[in-house]
């Protein structure tokens, strides 16, 4: 089980939510809708901010595990310097390796990923994801930033197999009001951000969802401020003792989502795996061994 200490303030939030009192489940929903930026002004801008008293924020940083407000903006102040610190500081950070080789150092951290982001995933947002994917009836779009546009890719290759209506999204970020032209209400855009967030898929996400486009953001555990703008969000944790982030439990992510749109609408997506066959056996992609 992960020590409270090193959950993220939104994921203490989302996991004490049943036991919050009314009026702190409002602090907390406003602290999360402006994450982190709301948390980091004084507590009297706080409380006014969420429509709540001082003593409510004062009681819920202490049911979040904190001494007080002060240590709770503390942590999100040291969140804030975490999404935007850079490979060398990553890398700076794990410098003290330990005895272990670094095989078992990164298995041991990824599974921990895994676990933590588990527990604070919700299976109804799942549920609700893969519907909206599933719905033939709306168009998708997939985009990914520089490092994330790789998973975006791998996203888009299997659910063009799975369904019609699937647009990856160049990434030159010049080409993108152009999909944006033919984005229509109730279509969806699945978007990849996470730290350092890249403010051009901000402004994307601002523009698809004028449009009235559902937006379903891959992020971190800190989460992209993109969350703003997206009916879900996925948060995965991605530290790992290495100068880049991990991308393994989100890939976990989009392999699950994968395999639960295809079953959900397994009828049309085997017709169209067996022309898609068909059509491989005409180009001689695939060795054949018979």
């Amino acid at each position: 089980m992960k020590k409270t200490q090193d959950l993220t303030v939104a994921e203490r939030m989302r996991a004490s939510f049943d036991r919050l009192t009314r009026a702190e489940r409002q602090l907390a929903n406003a602290m999360l809708a402006n994450y982190p930026v709301l948390g980091l002004d004084s507590i009297t801008a706080v409380a006014q901010g969420s429509g709540v008293s001082t003593p409510t924020v004062v009681r819920m940083a202490k049911k979040l595990g904190f001494a007080g407000f002060p240590e709770m903006q503390a942590a999100l102040r040291s969140e804030l310097e975490a999404t935007i610190s850079n490979p060398i500081a990553r890398r700076d950070r794990w410098a003290p390796a330990p005895d272990t080789h670094i095989l078992n150092r990164f298995a041991e951290q990824v599974m921990e990923n895994l676990g933590q982001t588990l527990r604070q995933l919700s299976p109804e947002t799942f549920n609700e994801v893969v519907a909206l994917l599933g719905d033939r009836e709306r168009s998708v779009y997939i985009v990914g930033g520089r490092i994330t546009r790789s998973l975006a890719d791998y996203l888009f290759t299997h659910m063009q197999v799975i369904r019609s209506g699937v647009t990856l999204i160049a990434p030159n970020a010049n080409t993108w009001p152009h999909y944006v032209l033919d984005m229509k209400p109730g279509d969806v855009l699945v978007a990849f951000d996470v730290r350092r967030y890249e403010q051009e898929l901000m402004r994307l996400a601002e523009m698809a969802r004028a449009k009235g486009t559902q937006i379903v953001l891959f992020t971190d555990q800190w989460g992209s401020p993109l969350a703003k703008q997206a009916a879900h969000a996925f948060h995965a944790r991605i530290e790992a003792p290495s100068a880049w982030d991990s991308s393994v439990v989100t890939l976990f992510i989009v392999e699950a989502v994968i395999a639960a749109v295809q079953d959900a609408g397994w009828e049309e997506t085997s017709a169209r795996v067996k022309t898609l066959e068909e059509l491989f056996d005409q180009t001689k992609m695939f060795r054949k061994f018979v």
